[in-house]
């Protein structure tokens, strides 16, 4: 990879941050990083919560031996706190250690216990679980009134956050060092209450020999082009869009969301149908010249196809930009063109479906929805954008980015050709096709977010200017800022 990523925008799997682990402690004490841990999650609970009665659930492993140290301080910051074990840590380890230092109530890990308590503490299972949680654990859980996570909800998967078997809802998640994927994906994300990152020491050299692949997506990540005093409408790039006869609806809105990020001019290629788009915005050039006339100028590098095109307009389209060697975003029409046989979509740039579109093309997501879009995007060579709740955001190399900078109102009928007409326009700008794609989604996200409530589709574009402007600002703080910035407390 040519680029380098802010360190903090960072996502490690449960894997990767176990070899960070393992590296760092060459040099920091595992029982230093499980101190500096439960302090941290200790000092989130005296911050957050009200004193109240304590019970911390320790788990076999080193979240249990977090969750000894959690104990610990709560008890020496005078709060009635009791320590119930799963399983005995495994003597001469880190958590044995940390539970030999807990010098308060120990009481048997039961509904009973759990049911006494005002505040639970969960450091029973990591991110790093490999099975359905089952049984006593369940029980214990399902009993609590209110929880803080230790690291994440037990039974949330870190690494895709899918829950297994069940997971409590936390009031409160407090983890270390980087986020997990677990912790930005639905339906995990939905059980982790206030998320809070704390640093724990983890030393940057361990973080530099594990290279990261997965990162939020947020400005910093990429960059926008900012155009120049001599910059004119070739420049700032042409984007042109392929237009369908029936639904001149979608085209409208793609061109629109395209102008709106910022393309220096916007042409929609409406053949026969053009009269249907005349009396459009007056900005908005109309051709009607046949597609091999308007591919030979070279300016027009970039072209959306699939927004209110049939199968058949597809079909007589998508071919032909290919073989000219344009830059293509597809997306809707194409991608229903597409179903059952993605070879058809190798050599466009960027896609972005929806899960119903990535289903039909590429099968289900499965149990690990960020590697069958990684895959997918291998598979065809272009950027993949699952769109949803958690936008995926996967280049062919292995790159993926996690955006939750959404909001749910952009879930209305048109709201995906205004994204494909913001991140066309990127593309035209001379971005990168992942760079241009991570920057579409945010700002196709906070245009949402600033449209207000109940937005429709045709609101977005008069929202873009401001988020641009937004996502600028952003990129100043952090680069003027050693921490970076995260949209969640640290500690």
């Amino acid at each position: 990879m040519a680029a380098i990523y802010p360190s903090l925008l960072s996502v490690y799997s449960p894997d990767e941050m176990g070899k960070i682990d393992h590296i760092s402690a060459q040099t920091v004490p595992v029982s230093v990083l499980m101190e500096n841990a439960g302090r941290a999650v200790a000092r989130a609970i005296l911050r957050y919560e009200k004193p109240a009665r304590v019970l911390v659930l320790c788990g076999p492993g080193n979240n249990g031996g977090d969750g000894y140290v959690v104990a610990r301080h709560l008890y020496d910051a005078g709060w009635p706190v009791a320590v119930a074990e799963m399983v005995a840590p495994k003597p001469g380890g880190a958590a044995a250690e940390a539970s030999a230092r807990f010098r308060g109530v120990r009481v048997p890990f039961s509904v009973k216990e759990t049911a006494r308590a005002d505040l639970v503490v969960d450091a029973v299972f990591g991110a790093g679980l490999s099975r359905d949680v089952a049984g006593l654990p369940v029980e214990v859980l399902q009993a609590t009134r209110r929880i803080v996570a230790v690291d994440i909800p037990s039974g949330v998967d870190g690494a895709t956050g899918l829950v297994r078997g069940y997971a409590p809802q936390a009031a409160m998640t407090v983890t270390f060092c980087r986020f997990k994927p677990g912790h930005l994906l639905y339906p995990g994300r939905e059980h982790l209450g206030r998320l809070i990152l704390a640093d724990i020491g983890i030393p940057q050299i361990a973080l530099d020999q594990v290279p990261p692949t997965t990162w939020q997506n947020e400005p910093g990540l990429w960059h926008l082009p900012i155009p120049g005093p001599e910059s004119h409408k070739y420049t700032r790039g042409v984007v042109s869009i392929c237009a369908g006869e029936s639904m001149p609806g979608a085209t409208r809105l793609c061109a629109g969301g395209a102008r709106a990020a910022g393309a220096g001019l916007v042409r929609v290629a409406a053949g026969a149908g053009a009269a249907a788009y005349k009396l459009g915005a007056p900005g908005l050039i109309i051709d009607d010249a046949p597609l091999p006339t308007l591919l030979e100028d070279k300016r027009r590098r970039v072209w959306v196809c699939g927004p209110g095109l049939t199968e058949a307009e597809v079909q007589a389209t998508l071919p032909v930009l290919l073989a000219a060697g344009k830059s293509v975003l597809a997306d809707a029409g194409a991608l229903s063109a597409s179903a059952g046989d993605p070879e058809k979509l190798k050599g466009v740039a960027v896609i972005t479906p929806h899960i119903g579109e990535f289903t039909r093309v590429f099968g289900p997501v499965g149990s690990n929805p960020p590697e069958h879009v990684r895959q997918a995007a291998q598979q065809i060579g272009a950027v993949v954008v699952l769109k949803g709740a958690s936008t995926l955001i996967a280049a062919p190399d292995g790159r993926l980015a996690i955006n939750n900078h959404a909001t749910p109102a952009l879930g209305t009928a048109g709201s995906g050709d205004t994204l494909s007409g913001v991140i066309s326009a990127l593309l035209a700008a001379g971005m990168p096709a992942w760079e241009a794609a991570c920057a579409g989604v945010w700002l196709h996200g906070e245009a949402g977010r600033q449209a207000g409530p109940w937005p429709v589709a045709e609101d977005l574009d008069l929202h873009l200017g401001a988020a641009r402007e937004k996502a600028a600002h952003m990129q100043k703080q952090r680069v003027n800022s050693h921490m970076g910035i995260l949209p969640w407390a640290q500690v």
